[in-house]
C-alpha cells in the first residue's frame, strides 16, 4: 500500500490519463478523480485488491450515500478506468472491476431489430403522400448512416452530396457518412419531388428535411411518427433503434469496431463495444439452440 504523497502523485498520472488518452470531458474527469479519489481513501491496497472487495465497496458506498443507479455507473465505469491506466503502468496485469457482475447489464443494452424488421418497418410506410415519402427517406437515411434523430433534424440541403453526408454531431464534431445506393436514391427523389411541394412558396430553410409547413423538421415529431409505424406493424422499437441496428448488423457483417466508432461518432470505443455484447447475445441464444438440438437428436 503506498503512501498518502504517492497516492496523490498516483491521482495525477491518472489524470494526465484522462485527458491525454481517454479525452474525456471536464465534467467526467471531475467525476472519476472524486470517485478514485474516494477509493484510495479507504486504505485499500489498489495493487493486490480483488473483485469481491471492490464490490463490497460499491455495496457500502451505494448505502451510505444512498446512490442512484445512474451514480453507480458512474462510479463502478470511474473504477474500472482506474485499473485500466494501473494496467498500462504496469502496476498491476488484472482489471479486478471487470470481474464484477453487473446485474443490469443485460437490460441496458441497445434494443435492436433484425434485418428483416428493419425491412417490414420501412415497406410499411405509406409513400403516396409528401409526408409518408419523407418519412421513408428520413428512415432510410438514418439506418443507411446510424444517424442519431437530432443530427437527422439538424441536416440542411447542403450537407448532402449523395454519396456521402455532413453530420454535426455530440460536441459540435463533424464527420462524413457513406450514403448506401437504397438511401441515396429515396434522397434524391426526395429533393427532386417533394421537399419543394413541403417548403411551398413561402419557406426558406435550409433544413433537408421539413414538415407540412415548410419548417425544419423537429425531433419529437420524429418520435411521433416512428412510433406510430411501429405500433402499425406490432414492432416493438425505440426512436434509436434504426441506429443502434445499424451499428450491429456493421459488426455482424464483419466491420471492424473503429470503423464503426467513427461512423457513429463515438468519442470513446466502449461506447461501442456494447453492439459487440448484443452480438454476442444473439450467438450465445444459436450456441444455446444448438445444444438443445444435439440433446434431441437433431443435429446436422
Amino acid at each position: 500500500m503506498m503512501s498518502n504523497a504517492s497516492d496523490l502523485l498516483l491521482i495525477d498520472d491518472y489524470t494526465d490519463y484522462l485527458v491525454m488518452q481517454r479525452r474525456l470531458s471536464e465534467a467526467t474527469q471531475s467525476v472519476y478523480t472524486h470517485e478514485v479519489t474516494l477509493f484510495l481513501a479507504s486504505g485499500v491496497d489498489y495493487e493486490k485488491v480483488g473483485a469481491s472487495y471492490i464490490e463490497s465497496y460499491l455495496v457500502e458506498q451505494v448505502q451510505l450515500r444512498r446512490l442512484s443507479e445512474r451514480s453507480v455507473a458512474k462510479m463502478v465505469s470511474a473504477l474500472r478506468s482506474f485499473f485500466s491506466f494501473l494496467q498500462l503502468s504496469k502496476i498491476r496485469e488484472d482489471n479486478p472491476v471487470l470481474m464484477i457482475k453487473r446485474g443490469r447489464q443485460q437490460q441496458n443494452l441497445p434494443q435492436v431489430a433484425s434485418i428483416a424488421q428493419v425491412d417490414a418497418l420501412l415497406d410499411s410506410i405509406d409513400t403516396a403522400d409528401a409526408l409518408g415519402f419523407r418519412d421513408r427517406t428520413l428512415f432510410e437515411l438514418i439506418y443507411s448512416c446510424g444517424l442519431r434523430i437530432s443530427e437527422a433534424c439538424d441536416l440542411e440541403v447542403s450537407d448532402y452530396q449523395r454519396t456521402s453526408i455532413r453530420v454535426i454531431g455530440k460536441r459540435h464534431k463533424i464527420r462524413i457518412i457513406p450514403v448506401g445506393e437504397v438511401a441515396r436514391s429515396w434522397v434524391d427523389a426526395y429533393l427532386k419531388n417533394v421537399r419543394e411541394h413541403l417548403v411551398g412558396m413561402r419557406g426558406s430553410t435550409k433544413a433537408l428535411f421539413v414538415g407540412r409547413r415548410g419548417r425544419k423538421l423537429t425531433r419529437q415529431a420524429v418520435y411521433k411518427r416512428f412510433i406510430a409505424y411501429c405500433d402499425a406493424i406490432g414492432l416493438d422499437a425505440k426512436v434509436h433503434t434504426l441506429r443502434h441496428s445499424f451499428a450491429t448488423h456493421l459488426l455482424e457483417g464483419g466491420a471492424d469496431l473503429r470503423s464503426v466508432q467513427e461512423l457513429l461518432g463515438h468519442s470513446d470505443i466502449q461506447t461501442t463495444q456494447m453492439y459487440t455484447h448484443v452480438d454476442t447475445r444473439q450467438l450465445q441464444k444459436a450456441y444455446e439452440q444448438f445444444h438443445t438440438d444435439v440433446e434431441d437428436g437433431n443435429q446436422r
